[in-house]
């Protein structure tokens, strides 16, 4: 009995491990099949006759002629691609017309498109969006421009090197009707020694593509600034100045991979030697809508320093007085060991407009040493009549005059107060 029993389990769990194996190699099976099957499209674009694309055609025209939108060119399916399914992007479907794909497409029958029997649009290509930008740098020249200088720089950081393309000079103005120009290139604040091109004979549109080196510490780098002098050499060989570019090197990011293309205009340079405690050059800027004072400080020259080394900082002091009472002041960076520093930072005040005839600017330019009091190396004033004269109650009303504009000026620093 014991036996028939242990018999009949065997067979009853043989046959229950042959269903579970039978039910997992169903399952295992219509998982194989669902990977490899294809799902059918839902009704799949048929192609067109002739006569379809040419009523397509004509309303297609007159949407465009409803619209104001820009030109596009027809994207078209050749009657070769027949045997494929394709789905169309749009309902604006053209046809190309052969003379000029840019020009709308006539509506009618014509003997050029008997070729495109067959053949359906699936889509429009916008033209404008596959244009470069225009490059103006060479044709918008401000009024009384003197000439436009190109050159490109770039960094070393390993071998600490400054790279730098002089590449073209456009619309110089000469003394004289023949021009045979070259250039001069300083990395201030080392005035003494400098790079220079070669001379190109008779053109006022000379194109350099020349490559200098100048060896500088990663960082002493940001307080470096180029210097650009452009001379054209007459027949008796004498140099005369033609412009200037003066490009500091602080607010640019260089690197190996990053080789920056850059284009300014040529200023006049100052040729008046500079005032017993030197000179400072600002813009000032007056927006009458937003009640704003905006102050470029730009550069010092001849600064009488106390101790000419590395480790006197120099820097600007722009202060914002009305009634003769301080109101806020923000202060430049400070650079080392030069006489002649190059800043190009600019500061705004929140100045309403009832209050210029009271408020004025003062700038201090300072010396600092490390451990030492601060030394003034100059200061001046601007501001309305209430407060000064001459150049700088000139430049303060030039700044009223002409709103929004920047109003750029030298002015020589004194000691008084």
């Amino acid at each position: 009995t014991e036996q028939a029993v242990a018999v009949a389990g065997g067979i009853i769990g043989g046959i229950l491990l042959f269903v579970l194996l039978g039910i997992t190699a169903y399952l295992l099976w219509k998982k194989f099949c669902h990977l490899f099957s294809y799902e059918k499209l839902i009704n799949p674009v048929k192609t067109t006759n002739a006569n379809a694309i040419f009523q397509d055609q004509a309303n297609s025209e007159i949407h465009l002629k409803s619209t104001s939108r820009s030109r596009s060119v027809p994207f078209i399916i050749p009657p070769t691609l027949h045997g494929r399914d394709w789905i169309h992007l749009t309902n604006e479907e053209q046809v190309q017309e052969d003379r000029d794909p840019f020009m709308t497409p006539q509506s009618g029958p014509r003997s050029s498109f008997h070729s495109l029997a067959g053949a359906y649009v699936v889509g429009t290509i916008n033209p404008d969006l596959y244009k470069f930008p225009e490059d103006k740098s060479e044709t918008d020249f401000p009024d009384g421009s003197i000439g436009r200088l190109w050159f490109s720089i770039e960094y070393e950081q390993e071998s600490e090197r400054l790279l730098v393309s002089l590449i073209k000079v456009r619309k110089l103005q000469p003394p004289a009707d023949s021009c045979s120009p070259f250039v001069k290139i300083y990395l201030l604040p080392d005035e003494r020694s400098y790079l220079q091109s070669k001379t190109k004979r008779k053109t006022l549109n000379p194109q350099f593509d020349e490559n200098f080196v100048f060896q500088v510490s990663s960082k002493m780098l940001l307080q470096r600034t180029l210097k650009f002098l452009v001379y054209h050499v007459d027949k008796q060989k004498k140099h005369h100045l033609l412009g200037q570019v003066i490009f500091p090197l602080k607010n640019e990011t260089l690197t190996e991979d990053n080789k920056l293309v850059i284009w300014r205009d040529l200023e006049k340079e100052n040729l008046e030697p500079p005032s017993e405690h030197g000179d400072i050059q600002f813009s000032l800027s007056y927006n009458d809508y937003l009640g704003r004072l905006t102050v470029v400080v730009l550069r010092a020259r001849g600064l009488k320093l106390q101790e000419e080394s590395p480790a006197a900082g120099v820097y600007v002091k722009v202060s914002l007085m009305n009634h003769n009472k301080f109101i806020k002041s923000k202060k430049t960076a400070a650079l080392l060991g030069t006489p002649n520093p190059v800043y190009n930072e600019t500061f705004s005040f929140k100045v309403d407009q009832s209050e210029l005839d009271t408020a004025s600017l003062s700038l201090s330019v300072l010396q600092s040493n490390k451990g030492e009091k601060t030394l003034l190396l100059g200061r001046v004033v601007v501001g309305p009549f209430m407060y000064t004269r001459g150049r700088e109650l000139e430049h303060w009303n030039e700044m009223i005059s002409k709103p929004k504009e920047l109003v750029k000026r030298w002015h020589a620093l004194c000691h008084s107060t």
